[in-house]
């Protein structure tokens, strides 16, 4: 027993316990970007989307004041203000696709378009990809009403706005891998926009790392119960993922991992890098793809087998989400931004800019990560090939109990095989790699290695 406790020892660099797992150091730069999200920023981003009149997707694309054209041009004409202190990385184009007559919420053959702007990697070896979404389209209680006003500022002028005002703040910065800004159309009538890039990034290969979609994050007061909370927000995870194989399947139930596909890894990273950062912001584990029988913009990239999630407000107010504009029993509907907690926006975008900034400068995750089953044993020993990048400073091993949803502990290895005094049978474990700063990769979960 002495003998097995001096390998043990000998085996671990450190062992920490940390906010879920990850470690507690922090980079400055990135903690420098998030002060730069302002507030007052958010705000008159979203009254700019909000004076378009509508944005609902069949609306004018001709005029330069009003209508879903008129606010995809100036949504360019920002990125491209942005690009000219990018250093030349930051590009930008408005992706027109046409869809057709659906006979449902898509009444012609239409043109639609997403704008979208890429931070080009500084790494040319480096393939790895991430995007951030908001939808730019409104609408009000009859979804196909493209005339009336739709001024859609939570809904989802603040997902826009996060969007533009990370893009803004991460463009003057550079990072190894790309980063995708891009604001969707089409949401409201099936998630066209959202769709339409999805497809494009299965087609060409993309190695999407994270699809992060916000909509609907910059109000905090719900309507009917009026509870009022801007210190949670939720995010929408998916627990078996839509492409899984026969095989992975079996894998699946053999190691009870239901509660651990990719999505829901990516989500834990975000809950922990969030509380890492983020003051007086919790992120709130919805385990589930999207609010009941509903969905987002996240949906269609998991379903073509890109890791993906959804920020959504903790409390929704019904009395100001797809309504027309009008006052009835002095309540006074629809998506104004004076409805909005700005604040609140500001701390959702600080979630998505550590997140974003966190995995573009992490190192790639650790390959073939196994857990060994050959012996019965009160430890367990967790193998995996090194990442493949060159900043790797060590590596992860992140440990919860089995009825716990969020990582409690993390071992810290410089090697690619550890043994720790933690049972199989009663723990569950991740690895992921991380560099000198503690930029971290998402964790992968070890299958067994007889």
């Amino acid at each position: 027993m002495k003998h097995i406790t001096t390998l043990f020892i000998c085996s671990l660099l450190f062992v920490t316990q940390t906010n879920f797992g990850q470690i507690t150091q922090e980079d400055p730069e990135i903690t420098k970007m998030i002060s730069e999200i302002k507030a007052d920023n958010l705000e008159i981003t979203v009254k700019k989307l909000v004076s378009f009149g509508t944005r609902h997707t069949l609306s004018d694309t001709k005029s330069k004041t009003r209508g879903i054209g008129a606010a995809q041009q100036w949504v360019k004409s920002e990125f491209e203000k942005y690009a000219l202190e990018s250093g030349g990385r930051l590009t930008s184009i408005i992706d027109y696709f046409t869809v057709k007559a659906d006979g449902k919420r898509i009444a012609t053959d239409s043109q639609l378009g997403n704008v979208m702007a890429t931070l080009k990697g500084t790494d040319p070896s480096d393939n790895r990809v991430l995007i951030i979404s908001g939808h730019l389209d409104s609408r009000v209680t009859d979804v196909m009403d493209a005339k009336s006003d739709a001024p859609g500022a939570n809904d989802d002028g603040s997902g826009v706005a996060a969007m533009m005002e990370l893009a803004k703040i991460m463009s003057k910065r550079a990072f190894p891998y790309s980063i995708i800004f891009v604001a969707v159309t089409g949401e409201e009538q099936g998630l066209y926009g959202a769709r339409h890039l999805a497809e494009v990034a299965k087609k060409g290969n993309w190695n999407i790392i994270a699809m992060l979609n916000n909509d609907m994050i910059g109000n905090s007061l719900s309507s009917g119960t009026k509870l009022r909370d801007n210190t949670q927000v939720r995010v929408f995870s998916e627990a078996t993922p839509y492409l899984e194989t026969n095989e992975e399947a079996k894998m699946r139930v053999l190691t009870n991992r239901d509660n651990d596909s990719p999505s829901r890894q990516l989500a834990r990273y975000i809950k922990a890098t969030t509380n890492q950062y983020v003051a007086q912001l919790d992120i709130n584990l919805v385990y589930r793809n999207d609010r009941f029988l509903r969905g987002g913009d996240h949906t269609p990239f998991s379903q073509n087998g890109f890791t993906a999630i959804r920020f959504c407000e903790m409390n929704e107010n019904f009395d100001h989400q797809h309504q027309d504009l009008r006052t009835e029993d002095n309540i006074k509907y629809g998506d104004l931004p004076e409805f909005m907690d700005f604040e609140y926006l500001r701390k959702v975008a600080a979630s998505n800019l550590a997140t974003l900034a966190n995995l573009a400068g992490a190192p790639n995750a650790p390959q073939n990560v196994g857990i060994e089953v050959k012996d019965l044993t009160n430890f367990s020993t967790l193998t995996w090939t090194a990442s493949k990048t060159t900043n790797v400073y060590g590596y992860q091993i992140l440990i919860r109990e089995t009825s716990d949803n969020s990582w409690q502990k993390a071992v810290f290895v410089k090697d690619t095989k550890a043994t720790i005094p933690y049972s199989k049978d009663n723990f569950l474990f991740a690895v992921q790699a991380i560099d000198e700063l503690g930029h971290a990769s998402l964790p992968v979960f070890p299958i067994p290695i007889r």
